[in-house]
């Protein structure tokens, strides 16, 4: 093993770090470096007023506490059964069964004009910001400039989420420079990046406008929207528990979540998700060999988990890449729709 190896993304790191100890905290210059340069050319070829770009780039403050964060996020640092403890909790369940009992007319308005299950949309909104209680409190100004900015690793993308936002503030009335949101620009009750609300955020409560920092409907349709834009296939399952015996599972089972190995193939190797004629209801399935499904091993609370992930399960990764926060969402939804049951 070569231990002095240092990895591209470390270089890059180490890079971010380099410019945080020469630039004294909260200051910046991302006007007049190339990239703010490039970034006010293409905001002035959209329509915007440079001037009024730049005095939200100069208004900008880096915020070290946020390159902190976003370098250690959750789903590096925890195991499954720790990262299950934050959001699979009977407050937050219960929390998300009175949202579901207020807003009914809606979820079952989103239901059906998406397809997207009512609990799937309110424990979306249940992990993301416990129904709107904790939408962030970072300005998305300063949080999407210090990582356009000052974090190498993927400054370009945080870039064009700060495109987004201006653009955002033209398009949807939001206040570029006070609007807050989560430490990576994340805003409203479901917590989308500017691009995200600028492509799927709807406005289902007919008002004339799409808010989804004050508007409960705007939110569960837009989250609905969101999920039907990421191919949702309606009354198809999301994942199921599954028993191995023997040794041959072991190279099959991993961390990816991208259904590419059909239940046939898995059995042939002493996989097989739990029966739902067995008496074993909660995370079962009967589904054809054919299907093709997501072999994961999660590092639980008493030990490996074998869990058997359909497409849905791979869709809800596409709000959040973490198989720990779909898993996460899958396994609220059905706790609340449960207990929603007379």
């Amino acid at each position: 093993m070569r231990r002095n190896r240092v990895s591209p993304l470390m270089t890059a790191w180490l890079l971010g770090a380099s410019l945080l100890a020469v630039t004294p905290a909260g200051a910046n210059d991302y006007a007049s470096r190339p990239e703010g340069q490039a970034l006010l050319r293409e905001l002035t070829a959209e329509g915007l007023d440079a001037q009024h770009v730049r005095r939200l780039l100069d208004a900008a403050t880096r915020q070290d506490k946020i390159l902190e964060a976003i370098a250690k996020p959750a789903e590096r640092t925890l195991t499954w059964g720790e990262y299950r403890k934050i959001f699979i909790q009977d407050s937050r369940i219960e929390q998300g069964v009175a949202f579901w009992r207020e807003h009914r007319e809606l979820l079952e308005r989103a239901e059906r004009e998406y397809g997207v299950p009512a609990e799937i949309i309110v424990a979306i909104i249940g992990v993301e910001t416990r129904y709107g209680q904790h939408k962030g409190t970072w300005k998305a100004l300063d949080a999407l400039a210090t990582l356009g900015f000052d974090y190498p690793p993927r400054a370009d993308f945080f870039r064009k989420e700060l495109k987004e936002l201006f653009l955002l503030e033209r398009d949807a009335g939001i206040d570029a420079a006070t609007v807050t949101g989560s430490y990576a620009g994340a805003l409203g009750m479901p917590q989308f990046i500017p691009s995200s609300y600028r492509a799927y955020a709807v406005d289902f409560d007919k008002d004339g406008k799409i808010d989804l920092i004050n508007s409960p409907a705007d939110a569960i349709g837009s989250v609905a929207s969101y999920f039907r834009a990421h191919r949702w296939e309606t009354g198809a399952p999301v994942a199921a528990r599954a028993r191995v015996s023997g040794n041959s599972y072991q190279s099959l089972f991993g961390t990816d979540y991208t259904p590419n190995r059909t239940l046939d193939s898995l059995r042939q190797a002493n996989v097989t998700p739990l029966a739902c004629d067995g008496g074993e209801t909660r995370y079962c399935y009967q589904l054809p060999g054919s299907t093709k499904v997501a072999a994961l091993e999660l590092d639980g609370a008493e030990g490996s988990e074998f869990w058997l992930a359909n497409h849905n399960f791979y869709v809800i990764t596409r709000y959040n890449r973490s198989r720990y926060y779909a898993m996460a969402v899958y396994q609220l939804s059905r706790d609340i729709a449960d207990r929603m049951e007379p």
